[in-house]
């Protein structure tokens, strides 16, 4: 039977690559890989460094992105490094949650940055000494929610099974979809705030009395925004879709999908303790914050993330969960306190997660 309090979650923990730069470092590698004029430089120089980001991580030295000119190039680097990173995070995960990598029973994967058949689940069994017999979930296509509704479906896997151990890896590495050609205000925009990194969640098991846990999950789309965010292919690669009707997307729809869904569990907005937002870029946080009418004590763990590692797509929301629950800045929200963890992506789509500590 499914627990009445939620499922347990055992760890969460987030790893990125060794090569870190300030964001005007990779500014100039940008503009460097991508020929642009003056005037794109200026322009660039002005995004960037109103992008709320001070820091980044890149899967590769700044050196070694010139030499990946083809798309064939490019994947074959992102099979490489997302295994590597993948392996990193859920190796630690596991640890920290006790548990051998022989007895977790599912294994969901998400990422949006590269393409891999076999998939990335499937490339970490040998790798991890996981079961061959493992169920396994790639997810593909959700964007920067995925880290939020990977964590949703896991929490639906272990309502039918809840003695098992289940597990959720997110790994995006960004960076290898930098534009170097036909170069748009959009592709200027977020070349200033995407970053590489993994992160990975064990959950279900016995649990212990004080491990945060998933009460209830909700999945929303709102209409006419499909075309607002997302990728395309290119023949150089993907390329970012992204308009300015994100943030108002965002700020006109977002509190009544929040309200309905903490009403049905007789909550409100100002009984939730902690925010897990999604860092999507500083007008996004700005437009979660308007729309809830949140302190800005509310959020400050995300804009912290987006300063220090960037917005790293799916693995964002998972890296902010990990610091709200303690595991690395040493505090956790108070027993029988409430949070809620909102992942924003293509869709455009908003998933909820309602936690309890």
């Amino acid at each position: 039977m499914p627990r009445p309090d939620g499922n347990p979650i055992l760890s969460v923990r987030s790893v990125f690559p060794a090569h870190r730069y300030p964001q005007a470092e990779l500014s100039d590698a940008v503009a460097e890989l991508s020929g642009l004029s003056a005037d794109q430089r200026a322009q660039l120089g002005r995004l960037h460094a109103h992008a709320g980001v001070e820091h980044r991580h890149t899967a590769l030295p700044l050196s070694g992105y010139a030499a990946l000119r083809t798309v064939e190039a490019s994947n074959d680097r992102y099979v490489d490094e997302a295994v590597d990173l993948g392996e990193r995070a859920l190796r630690r995960a596991l640890s920290a949650a006790d548990v051998d990598p022989a007895d977790l029973d599912a294994l969901f994967v998400t990422s949006v940055t590269g393409v891999t058949v076999p998939s990335l689940d499937a490339r970490l069994i040998p790798r991890l000494g996981l079961r061959p017999d493992i169920r396994r979930v790639p997810i593909f296509g959700l964007g920067c929610v995925a880290g939020a509704a990977g964590l949703a479906r896991l929490h639906d896997y272990l309502l039918a099974w809840p003695q098992h151990h289940a597990a959720l890896l997110a790994v995006e590495i960004c960076s290898l979809s930098w534009p170097t050609t036909r170069i748009t205000t959009a592709d200027l925009v977020v070349t200033g705030l995407f970053g590489d990194g993994a992160a990975a969640v064990v959950a279900g098991g016995g649990g212990t009395r004080d491990a945060p846990r998933v009460l209830a999950t909700r999945s929303e789309v709102y209409p006419d925004s499909t075309d607002a965010l997302g990728w395309r292919l290119g023949d150089d690669g993907f390329r970012i879709v992204l308009t300015a009707e994100l943030a108002d997307v965002v700020e006109r729809y977002l509190a009544g999908t929040v309200t309905a869904f903490l009403a049905e569990h007789d909550l409100t907005v100002e009984e939730i303790s902690a925010w897990v937002c999604h860092p999507g870029g500083p007008k996004v946080l700005d437009a979660v914050q308007n729309s809830l009418k949140l302190p800005d004590s509310a959020l400050a763990l995300s804009r912290r993330s987006l300063a220090e590692v960037g917005n790293v797509s799916s693995v964002s929301v998972l890296h902010i969960l990990e610091e709200t629950l303690g595991q690395v800045a040493g505090e956790r929200p108070p027993p029988g306190s409430t949070g809620l963890m909102i992942g924003l992506g293509p869709g455009i789509s908003a998933e909820l997660v309602l936690l309890r500590w």
